[in-house]
C-alpha cells in the first residue's frame, strides 16, 4: 500500500490557516518532558508550513485524560519545547475548551509564518474520542486546510484525526498528510506489500492476543517469522511442552497450533525459543536483582517462570536476521526492564544494528528498547506509533490515512 495520498507538498499554504494534527503525546515527569522524540519528528512538516507562509495551528492529545482536564496533562510544556526547537515563539492557547473564544482570537491575530498550539484535544473528552460532530466542526472552523501528521494516533477515528476532515472538505479545503505520516507509511507499507526478500518479521511482547491478526497477516507476507517474549510460551505449550509458571493464554493454544500449521503449509519458517532464561518468580520491583537459570525449551522447570530467550535462541535468531534484506520488529524478547533479563532484546537489537537490511522498529516497547540501548541511529526507521504500526501490519486501513485526499 503505497501512500498515494496528497501531502504537504501538494498544497499552497501561503496566507492560509493550516490545522496540523501532531502526535505530541510525550512522557512527562514533574511537568518536564523526558523524551522529545515525537516533537522532533513533527518539526519538518511544521517548518515547511512556516516557510511557505502558512498560519500554522497545531493540535494534539497528551495522556489518557481519565479525570477531566488538568494542568498535569496540559500541552504547556510542549509549547515551551516547540518554541525552543523552532527558534520562534509558539502561542499557546491554555483554554481547556480547546476551540473556544481564546483559540478563535489567537487565530484571528496570526500573521503568515506564526504558530499557535491548541490545548490537549482530549480535554474535550468523549467529543474527541467518539468523533463528535460539534467538536470536529469547531476544529475545522479555525482552519482552511488540514494536515494529519500524527501517525501514532492515525488508527483512531477521533474528531481531530478523522471527523474534522469532513468539515474541511465541505468548505472546499484539502486534507493532506505530513512528512512524518508519509515516511511511516512508505516504510511500513513497502515492508508489508513489496519487501526486498528475505523478509524476516520478529514479534515479541507479553500477549498473543494483541498480535493475533498480525501473526496471521505477516505469515502470508514474510519468509521467516520469529516469536519471542511472553507470547512465545503459549506457542511452546501448544507444542506440548512444559512451560512452568511462564505466561500463557489458555484460550489461544488452538490458535497457536493453527498458526504453526499455517506456517508449514505456506512453507514459511516459524522460529520459537529453543531455550529460555527462567526465574523463581517475576521480579518485584521489575528491575530487582534476581538469580536466573537457563533451560532448554523441551525441558523447562515446572516451578519457574521464563522471562527471556536463552543463549542458543539468541544465536538462532541473530543468524536468521543476518541473511535478511528486510526486518520488521515489534515487541521485546523478554522483561527488558530488568538488566539480567534484557540479554535477548539487546542481542536482537544488536543483530539488527549490524545488518545491511532495511530495519523497521514498530514503535512502543521495541522503540524504547532500541533507543535505550543506543542503537536508534543504526535502524532504517523507528515508528512513532506502537498501536498504529501494529494495526498497519495487520493490514487494516487506518482512519487517519483514509481521511486524507487521494492524489
Amino acid at each position: 500500500m503505497g501512500l498515494n495520498k496528497k501531502s504537504v507538498d501538494d498544497i499552497n499554504a501561503k496566507g492560509k490557516r493550516v490545522l496540523v494534527r501532531c502526535d505530541f503525546n510525550v512522557p512527562l515527569k514533574n511537568g518536564e518532558i523526558t523524551d522529545d522524540t515525537r516533537i522532533v519528528a513533527a518539526l519538518p512538516t511544521i517548518k515547511k508550513l512556516i516557510g511557505d507562509g502558512g498560519k500554522v495551528i497545531l493540535c494534539s492529545h497528551l495522556g489518557k485524560v481519565k479525570n477531566g482536564p488538568n494542568e498535569g496533562e496540559s500541552l504547556a510544556p510542549v509549547a515551551k519545547r516547540l518554541s525552543e526547537k523552532l527558534g520562534k515563539e509558539v502561542t499557546f492557547v491554555a483554554d481547556y475548551n480547546v476551540t473556544g473564544e481564546a483559540a478563535t482570537k489567537a487565530v484571528e491575530n496570526m500573521k503568515e509564518g506564526d504558530v499557535v498550539l491548541l490545548q490537549n484535544t482530549r480535554f474535550r473528552g468523549a467529543e474527541e474520542t467518539k468523533n463528535g460532530e460539534e467538536f470536529s466542526k469547531e476544529l475545522a472552523d479555525l482552519a482552511d486546510l488540514y494536515v494529519c501528521d500524527a501517525f501514532g494516533s492515525s488508527h483512531r477515528a477521533h474528531a481531530s484525526v478523522a471527523g474534522v476532515t469532513k468539515f474541511i472538505t465541505a468548505k472546499g479545503g484539502q486534507n493532506v498528510v505530513g512528512y512524518l505520516m508519509e515516511k511511516e507509511i512508505n516504510f511500513l507499507g513497502k515492508a508489508v506489500e513489496d519487501p526486498v526478500r528475505p523478509f524476516v518479521a520478529i514479534l515479541g511482547g507479553a500477549k498473543v492476543a494483541d498480535k493475533l491478526n498480525v501473526i496471521s497477516n505477516l505469515l502470508e507476507k514474510c519468509d521467516t517469522l520469529i516469536i519471542g517474549g511472553g507470547m512465545a510460551y503459549t506457542f511452546l505449550k501448544a507444542k506440548g511442552y512444559e512451560i512452568g509458571n511462564s505466561l500463557v493464554d489458555e484460550t489461544k493454544i488452538d490458535y497457536c497450533k493453527e498458526m504453526m500449521e499455517k506456517a508449514e503449509s505456506l512453507g514459511k519458517k516459524l522460529l520459537l525459543p529453543v531455550d529460555s532464561v527462567m526465574v523463581d518468580a517475576f521480579p518485584n520491583p521489575i528491575d530487582a536483582e534476581i538469580p536466573t537459570y537457563v533451560y532448554d525449551a523441551d525441558a523447562m522447570a515446572a516451578d519457574k517462570e521464563a522471562c527471556d530467550i536463552g543463549p542458543k535462541t539468541i544465536e538462532l535468531y541473530a543468524e536468521a536476521v543476518k541473511t535478511a534484506k528486510t526486518v520488521v520488529w515489534n515487541g521485546p524478547m523478554g522483561v527488558f526492564e530488568n538488566p539480567v533479563l534484557a540479554a535477548g532484546t539487546k542481542a536482537v537489537a544488536a543483530a539488527l544494528a549490524d545488518t545491511d537490511a532495511t530495519t523497521i522498529i514498530g514503535g512502543g516497547d521495541s522503540a524504547a528498547a532500541v533507543n535505550q540501548l543506543g542503537y536508534g541511529s543504526k535502524m532504517s526507521h523507528i515508528s512513532t506509533g506502537g498501536g498504529a504500526s501494529l494495526e498497519f501490519l495487520e493490514g487494516k486501513e487506518l482512519p487517519g490515512v483514509a481521511a486524507a485526499n487521494d492524489k
